[in-house]
């Protein structure tokens, strides 16, 4: 896990295009350990802030987070603490807290003619979906957020709304759930509108299952995740066992992030999103 990632670090399309976001990431095990390091250390602008930002952000996360996951347990059948003892706070995990910066486009130029060019939009992230079990998000007034309905290819803005939070799920609660719940497709790009030349800040709080927990359809702990994977075609059901940790999981679709791949290639291979039928 990285610390800062810098903008046109990561690839947004299959021409290698650079996204636009710069971000830094703060791991949940450092916070809750602090001032001890559990991964790494952090600009004294971080630390400052430890006790008094991070760690009652992360608490309150944290707190939310595990909630909707007990909420799925009854919904998909699971005995209690079947989602929750696989992200046990304790458990060195890629769980993390991230604040992301995207800046405003140009604004439009006239020529000496006075035609006015207007500059192209720029993926600040492209589609993609994430890597753990739940992002828990938080930012301005500002849009910019899109998703893909499932079944459709007509993306839509997710709308902020003041004192509202958004929650995705990831990609680890689809491979537990056989594929019930799904991971949301999503990106990001300047709003529509005066928006669009402003700077977008946002906070989200990524939680991942602990880093040794193995990903696999929970067939044996719920019938009606049984029952999703025994609908699947005998290829589908590989995505439901891919042999993998969480960490290892997340380390491959770290790198993944930094191949240029088309948008089709990408849902096929499960390098920038997972995707079932």
């Amino acid at each position: 896990m990285t610390r800062y990632k810098a903008a046109a670090a990561n690839v947004t399309d299959d021409k290698g295009t650079p996204d636009t976001a710069e971000f830094l990431n703060i791991s949940k095990d450092d916070i809750l350990s602090y001032p001890s390091i559990t991964h790494r250390s952090y600009p004294d602008t971080v630390n400052k802030h430890m006790d008094g930002v991070l760690k009652p952000f992360v608490d309150k996360s944290l707190d939310v987070t595990c909630t909707i996951l007990q909420v799925f347990e009854r919904k998909l059948g699971l005995p209690e603490d079947s989602l929750l003892s696989r992200h046990t706070i304790a458990d060195p995990s890629r769980s993390e807290a991230r604040c992301i910066k995207n800046p405003g486009k140009p604004r439009p130029t006239v020529t000496s003619e006075g035609k006015v060019i207007e500059a192209p939009d720029k993926l600040a992230l492209g589609a993609h979906t994430d890597f753990g079990s739940l992002s828990f998000l938080h930012h301005n007034k500002l849009g910019g957020l899109q998703v893909l309905a499932p079944g459709t290819s007509n993306w839509h803005y997710v709308k902020p709304i003041q004192g509202h939070a958004i929650c995705n799920v990831g990609d680890a609660l689809t491979i537990f759930s056989g594929g019930i719940l799904r991971s949301a497709l999503h990106r990001v790009l300047p709003a529509p509108g005066e928006q669009a030349y402003h700077t977008r800040w946002s906070v989200v709080f990524f939680l991942r299952p602990g880093a040794d927990v193995m990903l696999h359809a929970l067939t044996e702990e719920s019938s009606a995740v049984a029952d999703a994977i025994a609908r699947l075609s005998e290829e589908d059901r590989k995505k439901f066992t891919p042999n993998q940790t969480a960490g290892e999981w997340h380390a491959r679709r770290t790198r993944g992030r930094k191949v240029a791949s088309n948008v089709n290639v990408r849902l096929d291979a499960g390098v920038y999103a997972f995707s079932i039928s």
